[in-house]
């Protein structure tokens, strides 16, 4: 199967699809940063990456007819500053507004399905016209916006072909928010992944149910004390006896469900040694940055919880959540590698640049493992729908 990947960035999303069996027929992302990540790595033989054809470009320079009728899927992680809870909050109007690109693509190309990921701002009830808006676009991309058509007016005329009889969506699509940690990354991210499949195709299809629970790394912590004893340390934390039987009754009433614990900052940083030591500049892209404080609002990730959401540096908040608070008490910053594990991409994938450039890097990128979780779910069902798989 063959995946188109639009604003790729660090690659998350499209390494995802490659270990999920997806080839990718084009790799498009116009920074130029992230296109030297991508080189090095290529450079460097590293699998997932080697084959790749990069295009560094801007994805409306992009030519998209040769694909017509070629490819099984378009993912991408359209921009986000539009809709991030650090921006300035424009949606439509906001001229890195990449949605209409991403729906362009598909109208050009007519992919048997598509996932795009976006923040979870999106679905605020300040965006809900304009994510009703997205909603129909992708549902019916043929039908597209005049040159001297207002967005308001193209909107009624979706409405009101989506509405009529005769006029079934082009593709069927849903989404849905998605956190992280609920699917084994060591990071409370949550994000909104839409999904479509073409209607022809009749799949049926849903999100995948989420692996890992927070309940279950409360009851390895209060009950079996399994977690500290695996990172060989006395219990650290404590909960009383009521909030360990409410637990228990909560993990009993979804038995037939079970899960396995959230994975943690300090699970995810196992086998790495501290960047001062040593032994660090063995280990690429572990170099130790000073500066970390902590300031209102921003105290750093705990280290026996998911960390918080990595930001990509911007709207103000330089630094941020890339912190975590150490054994001591004090906080430092989290290394690339340290961040890169965040976001589970693999140790032998090196990052280009700056750390506050690879950080906006890893920041905007997508998990690798969850990417590959919704993957692997796509594929299962184009491959049970469509034959010549």
């Amino acid at each position: 199967m063959r995946n188109l990947e639009l604003f790729a960035g660090a690659g998350g999303l499209a390494m995802g699809m490659s270990r999920a069996g997806f080839e990718q027929a084009a790799v498009i992302e116009r920074d130029r940063a992230a296109c030297s990540t991508f080189r090095i790595n290529q450079r460097h033989h590293m699998s997932l990456v080697e084959d790749w054809p990069i295009f560094e470009m801007d994805a409306k320079d992009f030519d998209y007819d040769p694909y017509k009728g070629h490819i099984d899927l378009i993912s991408g992680g359209p921009p986000c500053q539009p809709f991030s809870m650090g921006g300035k909050h424009k949606s439509h109007n906001d001229d890195r507004d990449m949605f209409p690109l991403a729906i362009k693509a598909v109208r050009d190309v007519h992919p048997k399905a598509f996932i795009f990921e976006n923040v979870r701002g999106l679905t605020r009830k300040s965006f809900s016209n304009y994510l009703a808006y997205i909603l129909l676009q992708l549902q019916h991309p043929e039908i597209s916006r005049n040159d001297d058509e207002e967005i308001y007016d193209h909107q009624i005329r979706l409405e009101k072909e989506h509405t009529a009889s005769r006029m079934a969506p082009t593709y069927n699509v849903i989404y849905n928010v998605i956190n992280a940690a609920d699917f084994g990354i060591p990071q409370k991210r949550e994000r909104v992944f839409f999904v479509g499949f073409r209607s022809d195709l009749g799949i049926s299809w849903s999100f995948p149910e989420p692996t890992h629970s927070s309940d279950v790394l409360s009851y390895e912590k209060f009950v079996t004390r399994q977690y500290w004893d695996e990172h060989r340390l006395f219990n650290r934390e404590q909960i009383s006896s009521e909030a360990i039987q409410a637990l228990v009754r909560r993990l009993e009433a979804k038995c037939t469900h079970p899960r396995r614990r959230w994975r943690t900052v300090r699970d995810a940083l196992v086998g790495l040694p501290d960047p001062q030591d040593r032994m660090a500049p063995l280990v690429a892209n572990h170099v130790f940055t000073p500066g970390a404080r902590a300031y209102p609002g921003h105290t750093g990730s705990r280290l026996d919880e998911p960390a918080k959401t990595l930001k990509a540096g911007q709207h103000g908040v330089p630094g941020g959540e890339n912190m975590f608070v150490q054994d001591c008490g004090g906080v430092r910053y989290f290394t690339i590698r340290e961040a890169a594990r965040m976001q589970t991409f693999p140790d032998n994938y090196t990052f280009h640049g700056s750390w506050s450039e690879s950080m906006r890097q890893l920041g905007n990128a997508v998990p690798v493992q969850l990417a590959e979780v919704m993957a692997v779910s796509i594929a299962a069902a184009l491959r049970a729908t469509v034959g010549n798989y």
